[in-house]
């Protein structure tokens, strides 16, 4: 996606996300992305006692392994955006996955702590933060109505890849030690290029079918003529000609869209989210050692993590259902905004927890209000700024991510050194999140709505920022509209041809909107055609 027409050099029109059949593999691929970006890094730290002995390194400095990887992942976004908008989403796929496995098979070789920095952080870091952009930007393209349960669902792979990874390391530790868990978690990594082969784009697929039908029946219409069929396709290939020279040329896209920084949802969305960011993470950082210095033992302690876990994986898919129901989809940034309050109130309430029945307790709500943040932060995103924008927006957003993920926990550990007190790191933590909830919520409110209901509704514009995938889609049948109806030809071979091709892109357009009842019978002209694909598309509720 992205990428111009070689032949035409223009970009291709957009295609009405289908919601199911190819979609529920790119589903699958994005859930498996998911689960190792997000998983990996934490998986590692299983690791980091072995590599500590063989090293003679401290835990902080095994520890920068995966806060290498985590600033990777974030840190890239950009990058990231400016490959996706040239070269498309499965190239990039497929490369990260190969440098991601690389980054692991290298490491497994090193000799001192840099080298891992460089292979296990940048390289397998640098190919899981080029396949976790891509594969969200597909689920947006092939999701639209179910896009929030599709997102959900993808969320989480990341507590089933948690619960799967850590015990898995383990077991290669006892058997192999940590050279060969490395290379056998590279050939792992492997499974990223799969995931990046499915990820076919929809670009051109309804516009090939309508071509390959149109060109079918011109050459049926044509070859019974006898002498005359030569003149008559030779005549349809200069009708063809003709449609291509008076097409206007479009412009190509952005390869960093800079102008989504114009949409004030979007600002919205950005300041709560790097709020959110500062405390978010805090807590299940933190949670271990917080139980073991309140006298919980160590097995009881690490099965708190399990836990939250356990729980988040229920959570996020129920919560994009929920998300996706008619007269909750409209409002999603509410519900967004409900999670993250969810979320700090039950860091706040649970900072003086002294015993191990009030963790867990803690934990249980924690997972599900992790979940629920988990499951709807990148679906308020495509609401906000379309499927089209996605690529750019998500980048920038990352990058902005970054920051507040090497400001945040770092700087509550500090303050527990200082203090030597979890509760008020608990309160900080709780209260940020608080912050960003009631933030997002009250300027959404004040900012957006209110600003919605005092100004006229604004002509549609596909060309401006924060369009849906549906306008687009009008504004190209209007102008092909205007393509087909400037290139009548004034001879007579040339109008049966025209007509001929009309009827059947007629016929096909009929089968294709079955489900929506069908559009009345045309006279022939290409007209009918354009604006009954324009009138049966049903707009995404906006952000």
């Amino acid at each position: 996606m992205g990428r111009a027409d070689p032949e035409e050099g223009q970009l291709p029109a957009p295609v009405k996300p289908p919601d199911g059949g190819w979609g529920w593999i790119v589903l699958l691929g994005c859930f498996v992305i998911t689960g190792f970006s997000y998983a990996f890094p934490k998986a590692v730290s299983v690791y980091f006692k072995e590599l500590m002995k063989d090293f003679h390194v401290g835990y902080s400095d095994t520890a920068w392994i995966s806060s290498i990887m985590l600033a990777m992942l974030y840190g890239t976004g950009p990058v990231c955006s400016i490959m996706v908008n040239q070269f498309g989403c499965r190239p990039v796929m497929l490369i990260g996955g190969l440098l991601a496995s690389s980054g692991m098979i290298l490491a497994s070789f090193t000799t001192n702590i840099i080298e891992l920095y460089l292979t296990a952080g940048v390289l397998t870091g640098l190919g899981m933060a080029l396949n976790f952009q891509p594969s969200l930007i597909m689920l947006g393209t092939y999701f639209d109505k179910r896009r929030p349960l599709a997102n959900g669902l993808a969320a989480a792979g990341s507590p089933v890849f948690l619960s799967s990874l850590s015990p898995l390391g383990q077991v290669l530790l006892e058997k192999f030690g940590w050279r060969g868990g490395f290379l056998i978690m590279g050939g792992l990594l492997l499974n990223c290029c799969t995931c990046g082969a499915v990820m076919r784009p929809l670009d051109m697929g309804m516009k090939r079918k309508m071509e390959k039908a149109q060109d079918k029946y011109e050459a049926k219409e044509m070859l019974p003529i006898g002498g005359k069929s030569e003149e008559g396709i030779s005549t349809t290939d200069g009708t063809k000609k003709a449609k291509k020279a008076k097409k206007k040329p479009k412009k190509g896209k952005k390869l960093l869209d800079f102008s989504i920084f114009s949409n004030r949802g979007f600002i919205i969305y950005t300041i709560s989210k790097f709020i959110l960011v500062l405390g978010l993470f805090v807590p299940p950082i933190l949670l271990v050692n917080y139980a073991k210095d309140t006298g919980v033992p160590d097995t009881e302690a690490a099965f708190l993590l399990s836990i939250i876990g356990f729980i988040d994986i229920f959570a996020r898919p129920a919560c994009g259902m929920v998300a996706g129901l008619k007269w909750v989809r409209p409002h999603v940034a509410y519900l967004f905004s409900f999670s993250m309050l969810f979320n700090g109130l039950t860091d706040i309430c649970s900072a003086r927890a002294s015993n191990y029945t009030g963790l867990v307790i803690f934990c249980v709500f924690f997972g599900i209000s992790y979940g629920m943040v988990g499951a709807l932060q990148f679906e308020v995103l495509m609401a906000i700024v379309g499927s089209q924008k996605f690529s750019s927006a998500i980048g920038l957003v990352l990058l902005i991510e970054a920051f507040a993920v090497l400001i945040g926990p770092p700087s509550a550990g500090r303050l527990v050194d200082a203090l030597k007190n979890y509760e008020v790191i608990f309160y900080l933590a709780g209260s940020e999140v608080v912050l960003s909830a009631l933030f997002l919520a009250m300027a959404t409110y004040c900012c957006l709505n209110r600003g919605k209901k005092k100004e006229p509704p604004p002509e549609k514009n596909p060309s401006a920022g924060g369009g849906s995938d549906t306008e687009e889609a009008e504004s190209d049948a209007q102008e092909a509209d205007e393509h087909s109806s400037d290139n009548h030809q004034p001879t007579h071979s040339t109008d049966n041809a025209v007509v001929a091709a009309s009827e059947e892109a007629n016929h096909v357009a009929e089968e294709q909107s079955g489900e929506g009842g069908g559009c009345p019978e045309g006279d022939g002209e290409v007209l009918a055609r354009d604006s009954c694909n324009a009138d049966q598309t049903v707009e995404r509720d906006s952000f």
